[in-house]
């Protein structure tokens, strides 16, 4: 497509993105705008970052630009780095030569290699533009812009795609869902965020090659959860996840719980995703901890109840190692970082702490770090619960905004109604010291 056809101008493009090219492009290499900031730009969107794709090797990128690292094992990445931006230039992927494990190979020759799955483990095999078109994920993501000729490359169809508002993978599904399992997410997050459907040979294999994401790095899924329902479209996109079979590998414990789509479960995660969207899409801070301290919680529950029966261990132990247990085991699936699972756990002790109003501890609990993340966690568990628990946050909301006369007359009121509360400690008066002096 020439300039006339597609529309898209300099003006769209980074002026770092634009640095990285020129340089490249200067130094007798092809290079191209390639991938999602494209198919965003034909489609009106603002690209979030850009992408770059030339024939030049990693080793020789990393030697035009002093401000370029070199990053990852599967298939090896060039970052070059302008402040807090980062343009990421891959070279052309061809196609794969498998060698045999007992032949020894060159260490200067790129193969690729594969698990007993399918799955990709190694992939830096260095091609032309046409393979590497061929190599791409779906048929959006396969237009290449030149600023050398400002011509549109459209090897796959893409804006065929585009026009049809349909996510197309390049191949056949089976094959390339096996070499790179994560592909299924990312055809979900396609489809909910650019608001698109699934071609159906695209989607036909996803329920049964779903187990396969069991296979991806717990470091990696985290990152692409991030992305799922961070995304401003979190609702729309966990729904099509639990249409197509993907949160079983995500989320084994949660999974269960999920079945009945009317299930109080079912509503609580939805009215946590909803009010996350919420936030993102007004510019509002959101952290992946009150998310996944949604996504467990029921699980914590259900454990938590089962192991105070079962080893008589009294509830706030119970509750206690249930937390730790059940973190661990979604840390096998999707890596939690320390700094997020620690906010899940304070978000959790909160909904035990909560409840204990009396004298001091309500005062208490208001300067707590994570007060806040904790009320919104009990507000949210009240309005699909009901009963006790709406009461008690409704209480919590009056009570974090009254005045200190208010708040005082509302403990009172809460003694009075409780009748059972904890009274105060009566102070033993010492006895006067004896005087000796005769």
């Amino acid at each position: 497509m020439t300039r006339g056809e597609h529309g898209i101008s300099r003006e769209d493009v980074s002026p770092n993105a634009l640095k990285v090219m020129y340089r490249l492009n200067g130094a007798g290499f092809e290079s191209y705008l390639v991938g999602g900031c494209v198919r965003d730009i034909l489609m009106g969107h603002e690209p979030k970052d850009f992408d770059v794709a030339t024939n030049a090797t990693p080793e020789q990128i990393k030697g035009l630009f002093r401000n370029c690292r070199l990053i990852g094992r599967r298939f090896r990445l060039a970052h070059v780095v302008f402040g807090r931006e980062v343009i990421e230039v891959a070279t052309f992927r061809g196609h794969h030569t498998e060698e045999p494990e007992a032949k020894e190979v060159p260490k200067n020759k790129a193969v690729s290699k594969r698990d007993a799955h399918g799955q990709l483990v190694r992939d830096n095999v260095f091609g032309s533009i046409e393979e590497d078109a061929e190599r791409r994920d779906f048929t959006f993501n396969a237009m290449y812009y030149s600023v050398a000729d400002f011509t549109v490359k459209d090897f796959a169809n893409g804006l065929e795609a585009i026009e049809k508002r349909e996510v197309r993978l390049i191949g056949d599904p089976e094959v390339r869902y096996r070499e790179d399992p994560v592909r299924m997410l990312r055809a979900v997050r396609f489809a909910t965020k650019l608001s698109m459907r699934i071609s159906n040979d695209t989607a036909a294999p996803i329920k049964q090659l779903a187990s396969l994401l069991n296979n991806i790095p717990a470091a990696r899924l985290f990152e692409e959860t991030l992305k799922l329902f961070l995304s401003g479209q979190g609702e729309k996109t966990f729904m099509m996840l639990r249409e197509y079979g993907l949160i079983a590998p995500l989320f084994p414990q949660l999974a269960p719980f999920i079945e009945d789509e009317n299930s109080r479960e079912m509503q609580f995660v939805r009215k946590v995703l909803q009010n996350t969207d919420e936030r993102i899409n007004n510019d509002q801070r959101v952290t992946p901890a009150f998310l996944y301290a949604a996504l467990l919680w029921y699980p914590l529950e259900e454990r938590a109840q089962i192991m105070q029966a079962e080893s008589g261990l009294s509830a706030h132990d119970a509750f206690n190692l249930a937390s730790t247990e059940v973190i661990a085991k979604q840390t096998q699936r999707i890596m939690i970082p320390k700094r997020f699972s620690t906010v899940i756990r304070d978000i959790w002790i909160l909904q035990q702490r909560l409840p204990k109003r009396f004298g001091r501890r309500a005062f208490q609990l208001l300067t707590h770090p994570k007060f806040r993340a904790g009320y919104d966690f009990l507000l949210v568990r009240g309005q699909v619960e009901g009963g006790a628990l709406l009461e008690l946050a409704q209480w919590w909301t009056h009570f974090q905004h009254g005045e200190p006369g208010k708040q005082k007359k509302m403990l009172n009121d809460l003694r009075r109604q409780e009748g059972d509360g904890p009274k105060p400690r009566k102070r033993k008066r010492r006895p006067a010291s004896r005087n000796t002096d005769a």
